[in-house]
Parts: C-alpha cells; sequence; structure tokens
C-alpha cells in the first residue's frame, strides 16, 4: 500500500469485474475483501494521523452499501485498538444485506453503536471519514447524502474518503451535484479513472491504493482502457545526441499563426519549440509580428505570410506543422489551414485551428500523424455539444475527438487526457501533473511548441502527445515548486521544459 500509484486506469465496472473476480475464480470472499479493504484504510489512518491512537476520535459515516460496510469494519478495528470511534449512519443498519450486513455485525459485536445522521447535532471527531457513497453512484447526490457532505465539508475536521469521495463519479471524475473534499482518499483492488481528471484532483487530496493483495491474474482478465502517463516509460522517446550530430537530424518545424494582434501565442509557441529540441524552427505569420520575434528570438527564422501561397513555399524542407495559436478565425487563418491540410507532413491543431474546424470540420481528415490539443471549449465546439457534457464524459468526448483526427486528442484541463491508437484500440493516458498556476493564458501556445518540436525530431503523435503533456505539466510543477503558483506566465515553463528533456535524456544514457 502506499508509494507510486499503479498505471492502469479502470472504470467502476471494470472494477467491479476485478471484485468478481477475485471472489469467484480465485476464492477470496466478499467479506474478506472487505476486510482486507477496511484494514488498508485503517493503517493508512494510522500513518498519516498517528495522535488518533493517542486519544484521538474517529468520526465514521457509513452509508447503505459496500462503501459504508468498509467504514463498519474500520469501526470495528477502532475498537479493537481502543479509539474512540462513533459511527453516523446515512441508513438504518437493520436494512443492510450482504457482506456490509456482516461488517455491521461485527462492529456491533464489539459494542459498537451507531447514530442515524438525522439525530446528529455536530461533528466532533478529531478525524472524519467518509464511508458513504461508493463507485456505484451514477445519479446526482441528494438527500441525506447531500446535507452530509456539506456537514463535513464546512466542518473544518480532515477527511479520509473510502474507496472515492463521495459524490464524485468514478467513470468522468465530476462532482455529481457536491463531492466531499477529502484530505486523503485510500482506493483498493483498481485505481478509478475518475480520481486523476476533472474534478478528481481538486476532492482526493493524497491518493494511496492497495491491491487488496489479490493475485495478479486477476488484473490479466480485465485489461485497462486508461493509463496514467509514467516518467519511467517515457524515458528512451528522446535520445541523448550523437557527437557528430547537426541541426538536420533534429528536424524543422514549421509554426503557422499571429493574425493581427495576435503574435504573441505563435511567438511563445516557436520560443518553447526551440527549446524543446527542434533544429530548426521556422515562424509564418503576418508581417507586424516578424520584428518582435526577430527581437524576442532570433535563433527563429520568422517569415511574413499574406497568402496561401506564401505558405505553400515555407512548407517545403519542414518535417512537422504547428497551426493554431493566434491563428484567428477571419479568411487569412481559414486559408493558410487548407493549406496546412492539404500537405501529408505530421501536423498539430490548436487554438482557431480548431475552433475554424468546428466550422468546416470535413476539412480534417483522420489520419496516424495528427495531433488535437483542444481545451473544452474548444471541444465542445468540435463535438458540437455544451462544456458540461464534456465535463460529464471527459474520457469518451477524448475519445470521440481522437476519431476525428486519426492520431493523438489531447483534452486538456486538470488532469490531461491524451486519447491514441494503441493495438488496435483507443487507449487513453492521464497525466497526474499539473497545478492551478497554469491556468492562464499562452500555456496552450506552450504546449503546443512543445510538442510540435517532438513532432519535428521524429516521435509519432502518440508519443509526441504523452511526452509533450508531460513536460509541460511537469515543468508547470517546477515553477509552482519554486516560485509557487500565483503570478505564473506561460514562459515560464520554458526554461523548465528544458531542463526536464535534458534530464530524461541523462536517465536514457
Amino acid at each position: 500500500m502506499g508509494g507510486s500509484l499503479p498505471h492502469s486506469l479502470y472504470t467502476a465496472e471494470q472494477t467491479r469485474n476485478l471484485d468478481a473476480e477475485a471472489i469467484q475464480v480465485h476464492g477470496i470472499s466478499g467479506i474478506e475483501l472487505m476486510k482486507r479493504a477496511g484494514q488498508a484504510a485503517f493503517e493508512a489512518v494510522l500513518k498519516q494521523w498517528p495522535q488518533i491512537a493517542r486519544g484521538g476520535t474517529l468520526q465514521i459515516f457509513c452509508g447503505a452499501g459496500n462503501n459504508g460496510g468498509d467504514g463498519y469494519i474500520i469501526a470495528a478495528l477502532a475498537r479493537q485498538r481502543y479509539i474512540p470511534v462513533r459511527v453516523v449512519t446515512l441508513k438504518d443498519p437493520d436494512q443492510l444485506t450482504g457482506d456490509a450486513r456482516k461488517a455491521w455485525e461485527w462492529y456491533r459485536s464489539l459494542s459498537g453503536r451507531t447514530q442515524p445522521w438525522s439525530e446528529l447535532i455536530s461533528i466532533t471527531g478529531d478525524l472524519v471519514i467518509d464511508a458513504m457513497l461508493g463507485t456505484g453512484l451514477t445519479g446526482e447526490v441528494s438527500g441525506d447524502y447531500a446535507s452530509a457532505i456539506d456537514a463535513i465539508n464546512t466542518s473544518g475536521k480532515p477527511v479520509i474518503a473510502i474507496d472515492i469521495p463521495s459524490g464524485l463519479s468514478a467513470d468522468s471524475g465530476m462532482a455529481l451535484g457536491r463531492s466531499i473534499q477529502a484530505d486523503l482518499t485510500v482506493t483498493f483492488i483498481g485505481m478509478k479513472r475518475g480520481l486523476v481528471t476533472g474534478t478528481g484532483p481538486q476532492v482526493c487530496g493524497q491518493i494511496i491504493f492497495s491491491d487488496l493483495q489479490v493475485p495478479a491474474a486477476v488484473y490479466e482478465t480485465v485489461p485497462a482502457t486508461a493509463k496514467l502517463i509514467k516518467k519511467r516509460e517515457l524515458t528512451g522517446l528522446i535520445h541523448p545526441r550523437a557527437r557528430d550530430a547537426h541541426k538536420g537530424h533534429y528536424g524543422h518545424l514549421l509554426i503557422v499563426g499571429g493574425d493581427h494582434g495576435m503574435g504573441g501565442a505563435a511567438i511563445m509557441a516557436a520560443e518553447a519549440a526551440m527549446r524543446s529540441g527542434a533544429g530548426l524552427v521556422t515562424l509564418a505569420t503576418r508581417p507586424e509580428h516578424v520584428m518582435a520575434s526577430m527581437v524576442r528570438r532570433p535563433e527563429v527564422m520568422a517569415r511574413a505570410v499574406a497568402t496561401g501561397i506564401d505558405l505553400e513555399a515555407l512548407l517545403k524542407g519542414k518535417t512537422a506543422v504547428v497551426i493554431g495559436p493566434g491563428l484567428g478565425k477571419e479568411a487569412w487563418g481559414a486559408e493558410l489551414l487548407k493549406v496546412v491540410l492539404s500537405s501529408d507532413l505530421p501536423v498539430l491543431l490548436d487554438a482557431d485551428a480548431l475552433n475554424l474546424l468546428a466550422e468546416t470540420p470535413e476539412l480534417l481528415q483522420a489520419r496516424e500523424n495528427c495531433v488535437i490539443t483542444p481545451h473544452p471549449g474548444e471541444a465542445s465546439r468540435m463535438l458540437g455539444v455544451t462544456i458540461p457534457e464534456i465535463a460529464a464524459d471527459r474520457f469518451g468526448s477524448v475519445e470521440q475527438l481522437q476519431a476525428l483526427c486519426g492520431g493523438a486528442a489531447v483534452l486538456k484541463g486538470a488532469g490531461s487526457l491524451v486519447a491514441v491508437p494503441e493495438n488496435g484500440h483507443v487507449c487513453t493516458y492521464i497525466c497526474r501533473a499539473g497545478n492551478p498556476g497554469m491556468a492562464v493564458a499562452g500555456m496552450g501556445d506552450v504546449l503546443s511548441g512543445v510538442i510540435g518540436a517532438l513532432l519535428a525530431q521524429g516521435l509519432s503523435a502518440a508519443e509526441a502527445a504523452r511526452l509533450g503533456v508531460w513536460l509541460h505539466a511537469s515543468a508547470g510543477d517546477e515553477c509552482a515548486k519554486a516560485e509557487g503558483e500565483a503570478g505564473m506566465a506561460a514562459t515560464d515553463l520554458i526554461p523548465a521544459v528544458r531542463r526536464l528533456i535534458n534530464g530524461l535524456m541523462a536517465e536514457e544514457n
């Protein structure tokens, strides 16, 4: 238990299938799994809050299902250690069935007492344990559960969530009306994908995982369709440089963007690309931005383009293209987008390139060397749905986006998603890195430059998207650690991206 989180992520249904496999095939009873879960959570309590064993009080909120059963197991273990425990019930324990009832009966056999939520006056425990609603929740939280969640969140007490914070969707990471705000979440047998994207990172606090000692064979029967991006799997995607290398070995990236008044976006993307290892970077932009680019970063070859014909000449000799930063949605941007999409070069589409495609979707032909990087607003326009609908099904949304482009689709946000083709199906990767300080203008432009540089250096769309998203988010975390989240600027990330890339090269070497 503890340590790094597992690579594979599961839906609520898949997690139930893991449980069933352990019970039906490997002979581990349901109550035994529940006891192991309760033990894992209880150990986490004592490790994270050791003062609980020295006179502290637990207050456990138990719901109607197996999540509540986990809570009763924890309560029983606390009774055995003579730790004061108060159990608040959201459902009459006499109505419990199955393993949850067995857990309650064990707690009751130790002279454990319960108090109905309706009779609770105040939350007085030194530590609150949320065992109310588990992974089976589908509709919006209401009634006593909603009231209990609100009371716990406003109590000021530290909170441990069992398996998942009550109210959080295990599948989408969306809060279903409201959610427990936990300081620690102890999750079992399968990492739920909703813990690490959407609202999940905000409400889970620290996450501890326990596999409940089930055999490894259990996981072979339920293939994961989502995975965490792990640094160790990125090492080797980009290699140490040979002594006899020259700039041509590392690609020539063309960045297209910067309509009137929007040159900064394209210039930031170009600088990020240069610092991400591209051998050469050319910027195709409006004439008024050429001088600004030359002053800011003379290594970038800035070229004025007025028409699509101008751009066609610049495409020659390039190894990848980024289009979208500051592109605008007027005739100039639309004409340049058509020229880029008529090329077979690896391409990254962002920002206004995506907004233009939402209006003219027939321009986009699915191909494996294409990367798109929408935020939820751009994704909603591309898919013809609302932003709340994107939030309600981030995984389904990014998979639809991947089908549109054929290569890699990045759905940005807390716990960014990267959907890529893998072994004949679509696999979605989740990046846990990143922080709220990155919610500022220009971050997407820098990301475009980073991924574009990786494409130019010969990485596939899937490789470039995964590595680029991790580099960008991890650079944001480095900046936040050094100087805090507030006041972070997009260009602050660029030196950190360079350090991270060189660190990966050094590890491979």
